[in-house]
């Protein structure tokens, strides 16, 4: 007797390369509500992402206090865009934020299912990583958030790495080692240098970082960047979708705004991981390298 058992369906993702308008919120919404009308005229995706400061842009400095807004603040703002540009049809959305909690601001994502009933928020990430070095300041006017964690997502667990949180690789493996099968990396990573290729250096290598961590952890990654000039600072947008093997399924051009679409298929987790047991093997030596007496992890007792 065949058995016939269905494969998962896909995912479509659109992955939207913005450009914002430093500091005009209302404009900056008026735009994506026109993304929004976009998306829904050609098929209204089952995600949507977003890069990091969306809305705002990235180098605020103190600005930071008068724009930062609750994370229910924005779920309401995205709910009320995509209701109305196209009606009341459920979509994901990952979007990037500066957070006021109760006083205390932070660089934060959300994740959360607007358009039909009222918005729910699945989770909000915190960035943990601030870089305040070179052109940048975060940690002068921001707290780190302090825990990464996992959430359910439209391709199941998920988790959110704000720029320079994926940068350091520990990041993803502990996200993997989670449960993660997407990575969601919303960014606004200015572009630097000239490769011998004529690519800027700086989207060559994340490029390289997002496809080590995909192939190493069996993750979809999810990478979208801000693009446009604030200060003289060009964001190098290079927003793409890299598959669990380590393949780029889809990649935008450096410093335009554009959408990117791909249909994702869950199946592919299983395979990669599979093929490349690594996530696995991990896990059973763990315990070995996480209590190396030579690691000098100051709260090494409260973790045994």
């Amino acid at each position: 007797m065949k058995y016939d058992v269905p494969a998962p369906p896909a995912i479509d993702v659109a992955v939207v390369q913005f450009k914002p308008v430093k500091g005009d919120v209302g404009a900056n919404v008026a735009t994506l509500g026109e993304i929004f009308a976009q998306l829904a005229a050609t098929g209204a995706p089952n995600l949507v992402a977003l890069p990091e400061a969306c809305l705002t842009g990235y180098f605020l400095e103190g600005a930071v206090y008068e724009l930062a807004m609750t994370a229910d603040a924005l779920a309401q703002v995205l709910h009320a865009a995509w209701l109305a540009a196209a009606g009341p049809a459920p979509v994901d959305v990952v979007c990037g934020f500066f957070e006021n909690d109760g006083g205390t601001f932070y660089n934060s994502a959300l994740y959360a299912t607007i358009g039909a009933g009222v918005p729910a928020i699945a989770h909000v990430h915190r960035k943990m990583f601030l870089p305040t070095y070179g052109v940048f300041d975060e940690e002068r006017f921001l707290s780190r958030g302090r825990r990464l964690g996992v959430f359910p997502s439209a391709f199941g667990p998920a988790a959110i790495l704000i720029c320079e949180d994926a940068w350091h690789s520990i990041m993803p493996t502990v996200a993997a080692l989670k449960g993660a099968r997407v990575l969601f990396v919303p960014s606004a990573s200015p572009g630097r240098g000239l490769s011998a290729g004529g690519e800027l250096e700086s989207v060559a290598h994340w490029k390289s970082l997002l496809r080590a961590h995909a192939a190493e952890h069996g993750v979809y990654v999810v990478y979208a960047g801000l693009t446009g000039f604030e200060g003289g600072k060009g964001m190098a947008g290079s927003s793409c979708i890299i598959a669990p093997g380590g393949a780029m399924v889809v990649e935008a051009p450096a410093l335009e705004a554009c959408i990117l679409r791909a249909q994702l298929d869950p199946a592919e987790f299983e395979v990669a991981r599979a093929t490349l047991p690594l996530l696995g093997d991990l896990a059973g030596v763990l315990p070995d390298l996480w209590f190396d007496a030579e690691i000098p992890l100051a709260n090494r007792a409260a973790w045994a």
